[in-house]
């Protein structure tokens, strides 16, 4: 008997939780949740923050169920039907090469100072009458100052410095640019990519590919990287250090770095659907009304009622007080129809019998199956406190997962799994 209990409230954990996951799965595909969590990570990752001191990649519980799915800020990039192009362009930093390259006067420079010519009005193009004083005499041969500042060398001091000192980096959208290499394992399922899994040979293959569109290579594309402020330039640049400037260990680095990133982009997406599946088993049990204590009652009193109906088919008559305190209408005993009403309506059918709305099945399949709101009684079961301790049991138990409780299920009953038979 207490292995039928068991099966009985296992059988009902398994279904409910199969709606849970089924539910969770809907919303999933409807807002097309992996997706923009992988984009926003991608964002964060190749662009930077959304520019308002935010990440794009949820922070509280509270934007997994607001920001991500219902913000207007999708973090996908719009979708491509047409395929990657055939030549990769180089990233357009807009500054010169070498500029961003330049960190200070070499040895071989020739001094300054030296190159001072005596007549300042000759370099600077000044009067006679009002020369420039020797500190600020721009040395002769050099550029003006528009070609200064793209050389990354300012006019008024000489001294070099980097490109992004130069002026405002040129605005790059680096994420539309791996989309751009990535178009081929693309979905047409609406106006945003559906790509919610980047294989990481494919990753790297995409970095490779922009890495030959550079004239400088790697160091070419982490200078430009650099130059634009994105913060993927800091992970290659510790991948190609840590490959010693080879371009086979760098891209196998570049692989296990994304695949690494990836484990832990799961983990945090596990993380936080872990909320939604406990809103989710939270709701359904609250709708199903689902007390486990009270259910585990009532599949011992169904299993009683039928070791007594089988008794008494047996020719034995200890289960006939059952029979007749169940099957009693009106001080009038009609045992053959409740016994069949019964055995037609299992203990695990009863699942619903205190859900908002309920579902009768007439016994003889005559008529179409009845509807029933039962909005009163189940306002007053979810109100009363005898019912909450069965309400966490149940919710608890839903938090487990479909997989855990087939399992269970298969354990109690012997049943093998194909895949290990």
């Amino acid at each position: 008997m207490y292995i039928d209990l068991a099966i009985g409230l296992v059988l009902a954990f398994l279904f409910l939780s199969l709606m849970v996951s089924g539910a969770n799965e809907a919303l999933v595909r409807l807002f097309g949740i992996r997706s923009k969590f992988l984009w926003a990570y991608l964002r964060d990752t190749l662009d930077g923050g959304r520019g308002d001191g935010r990440s794009w990649v949820p922070a509280k519980v509270t934007d997994v169920f607001a920001r991500l799915p219902f913000s207007g800020a999708d973090p996908r990039p719009r979708h491509e039907a047409e395929p990657a192009p055939p030549v990769v362009e180089p990233v357009p930093a807009g500054v010169a090469p070498d500029a961003v390259s330049v960190s200070g006067p070499t040895p071989a420079d020739p001094d300054p100072v030296d190159l001072a010519p005596a007549d300042p009005a000759s370099a600077t193009g000044a009067a006679p009458a009002d020369p420039a004083p020797a500190t600020g005499a721009a040395p002769a041969g050099t550029a003006p100052a528009a070609d200064a500042v793209s050389a990354g060398v300012p006019a008024s001091t000489g001294d070099p410095v980097s490109a992004a000192d130069s002026g405002p980096a040129p605005r790059v959208d680096m994420t539309e640019r791996l989309y751009e290499r990535l178009r081929e394992i693309d979905h047409p399922k609406g106006a945003r990519t559906s790509i919610s899994d980047i294989p990481p040979e494919r990753f790297s293959g995409a970095v490779m590919e922009l890495v030959a569109a550079e004239e400088g290579g790697v160091e070419g594309l982490l200078a430009k990287l650099e130059a634009i402020g994105s913060p993927l330039a800091g992970h290659l640049r510790g991948v190609w250090e840590s490959a010693q400037r080879d371009l086979g260990r760098f891209r196998k680095g570049v692989e296990n770095w994304f695949d690494g990133e990836m484990e832990r982009l799961s983990g945090l997406y596990r993380r936080y659907v872990k909320w939604v599946i406990f809103v989710l088993a939270l709701a359904l049990t609250l709708v199903f009304g689902m007390d486990s204590l009270e259910y585990g009652k009532t599949l011992l009193r169904d299993n009683a009622y039928r070791a007594g109906v089988a008794a008494i088919a047996g020719g034995g008559g200890e289960g006939l007080a059952a029979l007749r305190e169940k099957c009693a209408v009106s001080g009038t005993a009609e045992p053959y129809d409740c016994v069949t009403e019964a055995f037609s309506s299992p203990a695990l059918v009863k699942i619903f019998d205190h859900s908002l709305v309920s579902v009768t099945i007439p016994p003889d399949g005559e008529r179409d199956p009845s509807f029933n709101w039962n909005g009163a009684s189940w306002w007053d079961r979810l109100i009363s406190p005898g019912h909450w301790p069965g309400y966490l049991i149940t919710v608890v138990a839903l938090l487990f997962g479909a997989s855990f409780w087939w399992d269970v299920l298969r354990r109690l009953t012997g049943l093998r799994d194909r895949r290990s038979g």
